[in-house]
């Protein structure tokens, strides 16, 4: 096949391209250049898509013997991932930037160019599987290696998409083991550390970060039975299971630290509370895609038992979970969890999994507890 290989400049990524080349594929890869700062570096394992990046990409092609690109995508990224992390918090939501990017530019902006320029497939170093069922239909599975499975960023894609994603670290058993076949190729990135945090974000400090680009007013922080407790300096600043920051100046009355419940935008509000009333026990779900053909009981509206996930590294939790249309006439998928789950916030992103494959996602619209009444919180 003629296959581009998206090439980050990490070591999975230059060792699936050289899988790619390996197995006969016409490949071509590509560096993505989603920042318009091209001084940017690295600092450290924080960071990513930077100049440094961009280089140790174009070794890894000039290694592998295949042609390299750098394509532009830096306006697309400002819009559908940077602009749409900033009104997410704006609105009281804590998203994520990978899922965003993922599914806006990785496996949307890139895949569309690279069929209109006639490639395949779309190969890059994720850990996942794409599997085929008895009438051919592909889905999304976990990895080999549960540890570096990151199916969860890409419970975002779609049937169309996985008809034409690659990904050859699938059945790899272990990172040690890619980063030594990187080294046996050849290949410079072979110690390379990983990237972690939001790549536009590479110091890590969100808060500061946000605090330029939102106007942050001072509010009320209020505990769960509606006591003024204190004051904050601007509600986005805050993520629901929060604990730290919250400079309350006096102690609960158990004595133990109080989280941040829920955030309130509109109404500058913070609620914090005790950290048994962190548990939900029902996730809504909003912006529904499907990875690959969807179970019958999506078009049935019936329950299924699934085990649902909300972050990348995450426990998946077991759930009953079924579609309904809301009071608004929009489609939710409804999540009800019988053990709960702590610390979850709207914007997150939920994947449902039945064993190992992924059956889609949503962003979650609201989280509720039977623990507490969020509305009797004036």
């Amino acid at each position: 096949m003629k296959v581009l290989a998206a090439m980050s400049g990490g070591v999975d990524s230059a060792v699936a391209a050289a899988r790619a080349v390996e197995a006969g594929h016409d490949v071509v890869g590509v560096h993505l250049a989603l920042s318009r700062m091209p001084g940017t570096l690295r600092t450290g394992s924080r960071g990513c898509c930077t100049l440094e990046d961009s280089n140790d990409a174009w070794r890894a092609c000039d290694k592998l013997g295949i042609p390299y690109y750098v394509w532009d995508f830096s306006d697309r990224f400002a819009e559908d991932v940077v602009d749409d992390f900033v009104s997410e918090y704006e609105a009281g939501r804590t998203p994520n930037p990978c899922m965003r990017c993922n599914e806006k530019i990785k496996f949307a902006a890139l895949l569309e160019k690279a069929l209109a320029l006639g490639f395949d497939a779309v190969c890059t170093g994720h850990y996942a599987k794409v599997l085929r069922d008895e009438q051919g239909n592909p889905e999304l599975h976990r990895a080999a290696d549960w540890a570096k499975d990151q199916s969860y960023v890409l419970g975002v894609l779609t049937h169309e998409q996985l008809e034409h994603c690659m990904f050859p670290l699938a059945e790899t058993p272990s990172k040690a083991e890619v980063r030594a076949e990187a080294a046996a190729r050849g290949l410079t990135v072979a110690n390379k550390p990983d990237s972690y945090d939001i790549c536009f974000i590479p110091d890590g400090d969100t808060r500061g970060w946000l605090a330029e680009r939102i106007e942050m007013k001072p509010g009320e922080i209020v505990d769960h039975e509606g006591n003024q407790l204190g004051e904050h300096e601007g509600a986005q600043a805050f993520t629901v299971g929060q604990r730290k920051g919250l400079r309350l100046g006096r102690p609960a009355a158990d004595g133990k630290p109080r989280f941040v419940l829920e955030i309130r935008p509109k109404e500058n509000k913070v609620i914090v509370g005790p950290e048994a009333l962190l548990a939900v026990d029902q996730l809504r779900g909003i912006r529904i895609s499907w990875a690959g053909v969807p179970i019958a009981e999506v078009f049935s509206g019936d329950t299924f038992d699934c085990m649902v996930q909300v972050r990348a590294h995450g426990d998946p939790v077991a759930a009953v979970a079924h579609m309904e249309r809301s009071d608004e006439g929009r489609d939710e998928l409804v999540v009800n969890l019988p053990e709960g789950m702590r610390g979850v916030a709207p914007g997150q992103t939920m994947v449902v999994y039945q064993g190992s494959r992924v059956l889609g996602q949503a962003t979650i619209d609201s989280a509720r507890s039977s623990a507490w009444d969020s509305s009797k919180v004036n």
